[in-house]
């Protein structure tokens, strides 16, 4: 969600020039990184689209991996590591997404679809790893609500991954649905939908950590939840606080490491930050943002994704990707930032 009020208070304030958007409330003091990618726009000029970006990792040659993003306006976009389109699908209505490869090789994409604003919807394709393509399956409706959220719980790294997976859907009406889908014999996928918990007002960054059977859910005006995915039982673990969370909460990343330890981040859309917590107790580490260098900063992010394994020489300790909600003279797009660079600027250790 992009606050109205920002464009207006360029106007009351009377600044001439002026081009950055100036929040109306600030949070705690956040270091600098810079981009060292980022992709080419999408295809929705002047109007908010670019959304959210999931990563699929290329195992045997890293330095090719994929991103898949959303133009909610117009459908799915593929990019490499430098930030070329590979792939478009077409799908307006795809809000969010998130992936996952199976133990068969099968590369699944799942979308939040917002085309029946009355049913929460979840959109399934099928990532081709040699050339980016992507191809749709199938629609799964999951319940009442219009779709926004969505997450996947992927196993944790090392673990081969199995034939069935559980999807996370948060759509606007803060009911909290987890999907199971099982890959069939027949190449097709059975699904059963329960409904996991509920929040009072309007989430949508979604992120699972199935080492320790939790999903975190933001509300975005709320703050931060941990939700036992066996009970349902939910806690707030990080409040909006104007201190290292300002609403919007938006987009949840997570870097594992270990058994249950690494570092949670979230999309503090409200002054253009992101709020990094240190996992398993969602301790605050600090603050960054994306600033201006070779390319633009970013601001107004809706959606992030992390990946803190060796992609390559570009990003040989992970990759950071954030939604740019403002990148004028161009549309929205994704910037990409180095894992080890943000870490070295909020001081933790390599």
């Amino acid at each position: 969600m992009i606050r109205p009020f920002h464009g207006f208070a360029l106007m009351t304030l009377g600044i001439a020039g002026a081009c950055a958007t100036i929040p109306a409330i600030t949070g705690n003091p956040a270091v600098n990184v810079t981009a060292v990618a980022e992709t080419a726009p999408v295809g929705t000029a002047n109007e908010d689209a670019a959304d959210d970006p999931a990563i699929w990792r290329n195992a045997a040659d890293p330095s090719k991996s994929l991103i898949v993003a959303t133009d909610k306006k117009g459908g799915l976009y593929v990019y490499n590591l430098k930030g070329e389109q590979v792939a478009f699908l077409a799908g307006p209505g795809l809000n969010n997404v998130d992936l996952v490869e199976l133990g068969d090789g099968t590369i699944v994409v799942t979308a939040s679809d917002r085309s029946k604003l009355a049913t929460a919807q979840i959109m399934l394709a099928v990532l081709n790893r040699e050339t980016g393509a992507l191809s749709e399956y199938r629609t799964i409706p999951v319940g009442a609500g219009e779709a926004y959220g969505i997450c996947i719980a992927k196993p944790p790294s090392g673990q081969v991954p199995g034939q069935e997976f559980a999807v996370y859907s948060a759509p606007k009406n803060g009911v909290i649905y987890r999907t199971v889908l099982t890959l069939q014999p027949n190449g097709g996928f059975g699904d059963r939908t329960t409904t996991l918990a509920q929040v009072a007002t309007q989430p949508e960054g979604c992120i699972a950590d199935p080492r320790t059977g939790t999903l975190y859910i933001g509300e975005e005006d709320a703050g931060l939840w941990a939700i036992n995915t066996a009970t349902g039982a939910k806690r707030m673990v990080a409040p909006v606080d104007n201190r290292m969370l300002v609403a919007d909460v938006e987009g949840l990343a997570i870097a594992p490491e270990g058994v249950d330890a690494g570092y949670l981040v979230a999309s503090s859309q409200g002054d253009n930050a992101y709020a990094v917590f240190r996992l398993p107790d969602v301790t605050p580490v600090g603050r960054f943002r994306i600033a201006a260098g070779t390319f633009g900063s970013t601001e107004e992010t809706d959606g992030i994704e992390l990946d803190n394994r060796d992609f390559g020489p570009d990003f040989p300790s992970g990759i950071f990707i954030a939604q740019d909600g403002v990148n004028p003279p161009q549309a929205q797009n994704f910037k990409f930032a180095r894992w080890d660079a943000i870490l070295a600027a909020l001081g933790e250790r390599q």
